[in-house]
C-alpha cells in the first residue's frame, strides 16, 4: 500500500460498500385450487437455474392433474424433477398421491425452499406424504428411491413442467425418466413446456426425438393459450410465447 493511501486510510484490497449487489429477497406466488382454496409458495430471490419464477407449465400442470385427480394422482407415487417451488408436487400431495418427491439441482437454498413450501403449506395433511430432495439429471435415483414405501419400486407418475428450454440437458433429462418411471402400461411422464424462445422451438420438441429413441410413446395430451406472456419485453412470437403445451410420455410396448 502506498503511504500516501495509508495517510487517508485507505485499504486498496477492500471493495467499496456498494461493490457487491445486494441479495434479491425471496417473493411468493399464489396459485388458487379448483375448490377456491389457494396454495402459497414461496420463490427463492434469484437463482442462476431459474427458480425465481413460478411458470406458466408449473401452473397449468398443477391444474390439469388437479383436474384428472381420481385417474393420475390418488394413489400413484410421483416424482418431480427441476421443481422451482414444487407447487405442482404440492397439489398432488394434496389431491391423494401415495408418495410424492419433489427435487430441484442439489442447490442448498433451492432444495431449503422447496422444504419451506412443504412446511408451510397449511392445507397438506399431516404427517405430509410429500419430501423435498436435491437431485442431479442423469445421476444415480438412490437418494429419490429411498423415499418410496417400497425401495425396489419406481415411480408411477413423473412431472417435467418447463425444463425443455434447457437443451443440453436433454439426454440426462431422458435418462432420469429412464431411471425412475415404472416399467407399467399406465405409468406416465407428464412434460409441460413453453417456447419462451420461439426461434428454438425446433430444438425444445428435439427433446421428444430423444424419448423415442430411448424406448417412449409420445403423445401430445394438451394445449392451452395463457391470457398473457410471462415477460412481455421478449422477442419472438407472442403466440407461441403465451401457450403451454403437455405431452405425455409412457413405455413403448
Amino acid at each position: 500500500m502506498s503511504s500516501a493511501a495509508e495517510e487517508e486510510g485507505l485499504d486498496l484490497f477492500q471493495e467499496p460498500a456498494d461493490f457487491y449487489e445486494p441479495a434479491k429477497e425471496a417473493t411468493f406466488a399464489t396459485h388458487q385450487l379448483l375448490c377456491g382454496k389457494e396454495v402459497t409458495v414461496r420463490l427463492v430471490g434469484h437463482n442462476p437455474l431459474w427458480g425465481h419464477h413460478l411458470w406458466n407449465a408449473g401452473r397449468t400442470t398443477s391444474t390439469y392433474l388437479e383436474q384428472h385427480a381420481a385417474e393420475l394422482v390418488k394413489g400413484k407415487t410421483i416424482l418431480e424433477l427441476g421443481a422451482g417451488a414444487g407447487l405442482p408436487s404440492l397439489v398432488c400431495a394434496l389431491n391423494g398421491a401415495t408418495r410424492v418427491v419433489v427435487t430441484d439441482y442439489p442447490d442448498a437454498e433451492l432444495i431449503e425452499n422447496l422444504q419451506y413450501n412443504i412446511d408451510h403449506c397449511e392445507l397438506l395433511p399431516t404427517p405430509a406424504s410429500i419430501a423435498a430432495e436435491g437431485y442431479l439429471w442423469g445421476a444415480t435415483v438412490k437418494d429419490i428411491i429411498q423415499h418410496l414405501p417400497n425401495m425396489d419400486e419406481t415411480f408411477d407418475v413423473l412431472i417435467l413442467a418447463d425444463l425443455l428450454f434447457n437443451h443440453s440437458e436433454h439426454a440426462k433429462l431422458i435418462k432420469s425418466i429412464q431411471l425412475t418411471l415404472k416399467r407399467s402400461p399406465s405409468s406416465r411422464a407428464y412434460v409441460f413446456f413453453t417456447p419462451y424462445r420461439p426461434w428454438l422451438l425446433a430444438k425444445d420438441l428435439a427433446f421428444f426425438d430423444l424419448a423415442r429413441e430411448a424406448g417412449f410413446a409420445v403423445e401430445k395430451t394438451f394445449e392451452k393459450i395463457m391470457d398473457k406472456v410471462m415477460f412481455e419485453d421478449d422477442p419472438g412470437d407472442e403466440l407461441l410465447r403465451r401457450t403451454v403445451y403437455g405431452y405425455e410420455l409412457s413405455w413403448a410396448i
